[in-house]
């Protein structure tokens, strides 16, 4: 579905793919629980591994941080009217979607700078690889990318599992799914040492929306925290196709028209490919006050890769919510 980072050609496809058919899903189990459980002084400690490292976006620390830097630095933004709530941003490969998605975090990154920053940053992605039910919370101590360990704020975490059954603590669905994950070095470069929580929304019940609406307002009144829902748009080889219907998406954004938006998607037509943490951060940033959406820029891969138009076009969009203080 999505376009990654790194794609080996020739030789080097050839062994990758026979050393993937190889090894399977041991190989990546056993690089989990290897990876995954460090001891420091003597207790344990648990650090998950960014493992699209080296795929999606880069896998050394400087050519990461020079990119991402690149990224938001480049991005023309306007100055947001009150204090950003919620953002949207794309989680493809960072040489498809980073543009924009540097967008998103310009934008959150200089508001911070006048309006403070968040407590926290609660970032909502879903699972690629096949739904589940209600929310999946990523445990752990941290997330390690190559810029280095994101902290997981644990008290947050943990209040938000303990509000409804149908979220809770679950590393599984987390295990090399890219889609939140790609949102964590962003974080990193826009709000430093900010402690994050990751989440998988894995069906589209309505009732597991509610409730995972009704926990971010009731986290919101004992911490300020920052939604970012990571989603890219409509899939299609028709590249005007994906443009006309990416930008009515977006104008349903701006006027925060989520229940337009709901009737709107259906599996042969994802609008967005993450729509509950769409859905969830819109009404969040609803309950907070917000009455519009900021739509910073809009790319699709047919836009910077014309070849890709008749084959498979990916649209991406930056959004960001404020409220008035």
């Amino acid at each position: 579905m999505d376009r990654i980072f790194f794609r080996p050609t020739g030789a080097c496809r050839l062994l990758w793919t026979g050393m993937v058919c190889l090894l399977g899903t041991c190989f990546a189990a056993a690089l989990w629980a290897a990876k995954e459980g460090e001891m420091t002084k003597g207790s344990q400690v648990t650090i998950r591994e960014a493992l699209g490292a080296g795929r999606w976006f880069p896998g050394t620390r400087q050519e990461l941080a020079q990119m991402v830097e690149r990224y938001m630095n480049s991005a023309r933004v306007e100055k947001a009217e009150g204090r950003i709530v919620a953002g949207i941003a794309p989680h493809a490969g960072y040489i498809y979607s980073g543009k924009v998605a540097g967008h998103t975090f310009r934008a959150i990154r200089d508001n911070a700078d006048t309006r403070g920053r968040p407590d926290a940053v609660v970032v909502l992605g879903i699972s690629h690889r096949g739904g589940f039910q209600g929310v999946a919370l990523m445990d752990g101590d941290a997330l390690r990318t190559p810029i280095g360990d994101a902290s997981i704020d644990k008290e947050a975490t943990a209040a938000l599992a303990a509000a409804s059954p149908r979220i809770y603590l679950d590393y599984r669905p987390h295990a090399g799914e890219h889609s939140a994950e790609n949102e964590i070095p962003f974080v990193q470069a826009a709000l430093p040492h900010v402690p994050i929580i990751v989440g998988l929304v894995g069906d589209h019940d309505p009732r597991t929306l509610d409730d995972l609406v009704d926990a971010l307002e009731a986290l919101s009144k004992t911490k300020r925290i920052l939604v970012i829902a990571s989603s890219d748009m409509l899939h299609d080889p028709d590249y005007s196709l994906v443009t006309r219907t990416d930008k009515q998406s977006l104008k349903r954004v701006a006027a925060m028209d989520y229940e337009g938006i709901r009737r709107e998607w259906d599996y042969s037509r994802q609008t967005f490919c993450g729509i509950g943490p769409v859905l969830a951060a819109m009404r969040f940033s609803e309950r907070k006050g917000c009455r519009k959406g900021t739509v910073l820029i809009y790319r699709n891969s047919g836009d910077d890769f014309p070849e890709s138009r008749g084959r498979w076009v990916v649209g991406y969009g930056a959004v960001v919510f404020a409220v008035p203080e």
